[in-house]
This record gives C-alpha cells, sequence and structure tokens, in this order.
C-alpha cells in the first residue's frame, strides 16, 4: 500500500468507523469486545486488498456480514449461554427510549447468532430477502421462515414491546 492508499484507508477509517462499529455491535449481540473484534477482522482484510477496492463501505459491511456469519457456523454446534434475565418492568418516564432500547438489546442479545443476524439485515440494513439470503448462504424462505421465528422469540422474550403504541417504538 503506497502513501496516497494508506492516507485514503485510515481517512475511511476516521470517517466510517462510528457507523460499521455499530453495525458490529448489532450483529454480535450486544458484546462489545466481540464487536470490536469483528469490525477489526473486517478492516484488516480491507487493508489487504485496499488497492482493489472500488467502493469500501459495502466491502467491509459485507465483510462484516461474512465474519459473522462464518462465527455463528463454527459455534452452532455449541450450546448458547444464557444472560441474566432482563429487569423487571418499571415505571416509564423521560428514560423509555433508553429503557426500550435495553430492552431490545437484551432480547437480541438471548437469540441465536443466526437469528440475530437476519434480523439485523432485514430490519436494521433494511435488506430486502433475497439479498439477505446471499449474504447468509441460504434459501428466500429459509430467511422468511428464520425471520418469522426470530420475531415470535422477539415477542415472546420482550412481550413489554408488544404493547408499545407505534410512535413510541420510532423514537
Amino acid at each position: 500500500m503506497d502513501d496516497a492508499e494508506e492516507r485514503h484507508f485510515r481517512e475511511f477509517v476516521e470517517t466510517r468507523s462510528a457507523a460499521l462499529m455499530r453495525l458490529a455491535y448489532l450483529l454480535a449481540g450486544g458484546d462489545q469486545h466481540a464487536a470490536e473484534d469483528l469490525l477489526q477482522a473486517a478492516l484488516a482484510k480491507a487493508a489487504k486488498h485496499w488497492a482493489g477496492i472500488d467502493d469500501p463501505e459495502p466491502y467491509v459491511r459485507r465483510t462484516l456480514y461474512r465474519q459473522q456469519v462464518s462465527t455463528w457456523r463454527r459455534t452452532r454446534r455449541r450450546r448458547e449461554t444464557r444472560v441474566a434475565a432482563p429487569p423487571e418492568e418499571v415505571a416509564r418516564d423521560a428514560t423509555s427510549a433508553v429503557d426500550l432500547k435495553l430492552t431490545v438489546r437484551t432480547a437480541l442479545a438471548r437469540l441465536t447468532s443466526r437469528q440475530r443476524a437476519v434480523l439485523v439485515l432485514r430490519f436494521f440494513e433494511d435488506l430486502p430477502e433475497a439479498e439477505v439470503a446471499r449474504i447468509l448462504g441460504c434459501g428466500v424462505g429459509t430467511v422468511r421462515s428464520t425471520t418469522h421465528r426470530s420475531l415470535a422469540r422477539l415477542r415472546e422474550l420482550a412481550p413489554e414491546l408488544n404493547d408499545r403504541k407505534p410512535e413510541e417504538a420510532r423514537q
């Protein structure tokens, strides 16, 4: 990598790392350390191939997805570690937006890696089912059924989200 390419790579990392970190955090199920490792691995791969990358943002995002898919494929035979139960319902006040984020984060963390990846790609990244299927290396029917089961499990884990009005959920 010559000086101009290195400068361009550093600028990309400085400007896009926050958004990419949010995506990695969601894909890693709210595990900050796993998200940092995921992003670092994706950026390392991008740096290695930087000269041949035309549009770095989609390249790094695709690398993040694929790294996470590889992780859950390696660990899918192992049992998932259960986390502590979500906190009991508290009276909603000015902190309701924070409560909502914590509830969703806790519930997402309790889903399997594959379920979490499908929900993040479908609803956070707003990708069509066909694109999600291509990224995850499965069929569109698998994406549909996984989405359906994941949302049902999410409702089961966080029933308080079912009672929210649509305006509250957008906050």
